[in-house]
């Protein structure tokens, strides 16, 4: 008895190893897991257009500014900083925080989040005016949400009103839009409607079209935004993917072929060409190949020097930044 349990064990990792993917298996609350929940909701609850995982390029520094997420509506703009932080926070003089997770962990101090965010509202207001996009005077406002359901309390006298705590996070719904009014107080003032329509219209466009990182989107509702570096498999098939690179192919959505609920032995790879025209490719426009299953992407996730594996059996889609 013991020795089948052992043997079926055995057969069971093996068959794990060989059809799961190692790296999928391990992204799990990760901060892209995260920022992507947050968009979702956020969008819903503002009825508004989001944009994730910009890198825009700060002039004064030579450098590129991480902003989580700008979300965009009909009466203004707000850079989203979205903060992973658990334990008790408190507030130091200086502005940084402070985050005790416990006797077991040693505190961590992190730069002021609120100080951050205003820093990124001012690199993506010079950006915007360099393409063409002035905005008026504080249409672009900023807010930062801490996301960590292990979220304890801020201890502090003073809670930054750009500051949107986990328990506050989760009692808002769509109806109580009410509750975010403050948010756009700087962009919702008056002026001409076609002004409004106009100056929408364009920050759609330029950010539609702006740095972003890469990002893939694996099965189970994962989400992991880096750095896609190259393809890795059978040289028949590395031939198939020449043509899928970064200056010609935007996006490619990964179809399975699933027989007798065994693993896929090949999938079906969807392409379209980079289109920087604001309706994006057609559906006519699409391309496809196929190729094995096994075959893997290599990619970078965003704040790791560690590259990661993924196999295409575990990838939903994959976004890639010009």
């Amino acid at each position: 008895m013991w020795a089948e349990l052992i043997c079926g064990l055995v057969i069971f990792r093996l068959l794990r190893r060989f059809f799961s993917d190692d790296d999928a298996l391990e992204i799990e609350n990760t901060d892209s897991g995260a920022l992507f929940s947050v968009a979702n909701k956020v969008e819903k609850i503002y009825d508004g257009k989001v944009y994730t995982g910009l890198r825009i390029p700060d002039s004064d520094t030579g450098s590129r500014e991480d902003i989580d997420m700008v979300i965009v509506t009909k009466g203004g703009a707000m850079v989203i900083s979205v903060k992973n932080f658990s334990g008790i926070i408190s507030i130091d003089s200086d502005g940084s925080w402070v985050c005790n997770a416990g006797d077991r962990h040693k505190a961590e101090r992190h730069p002021d989040p609120v100080a951050e965010a205003k820093k990124r509202v001012s690199v993506l207001e010079s950006y915007l005016e360099q393409r063409g996009v002035p905005l008026p005077e504080g249409y672009i406002s900023c807010q930062v949400i801490l996301a960590n359901p292990k979220f304890c309390s801020i201890h502090s006298n003073y809670i930054p009103p750009e500051v949107i705590t986990y328990d506050q996070w989760t009692v808002l719904k769509p109806e109580a839009k009410s509750l975010f009014s403050g948010w756009f107080k700087g962009g919702l003032r008056a002026g001409k409607k076609e002004m409004q329509e106009s100056i929408h219209q364009k920050l759609n466009f330029v950010l539609s079209t702006a740095p972003m990182w890469d990002r893939l989107e694996l099965k189970s509702n994962k989400h992991v935004l880096g750095e896609f570096l190259e393809f890795k498999g059978k040289n028949d098939d590395l031939q198939d993917l020449r043509s899928i690179k970064r200056s010609k192919v935007s996006r490619l959505i990964v179809q399975q072929f699933s027989m007798l609920g065994f693993a896929p032995s090949k999938v079906q790879l969807l392409y379209s060409p980079r289109d920087f025209r604001n309706d994006g490719a057609s559906s006519s426009e699409w391309k496809e190949l196929t190729i094995r299953a096994s075959t893997e992407i290599l990619f970078r996730p965003q704040n790791s020097t560690k590259v990661r594996k993924f196999k295409m059996s575990s990838i939903l889609s994959m976004s890639l930044s010009a």
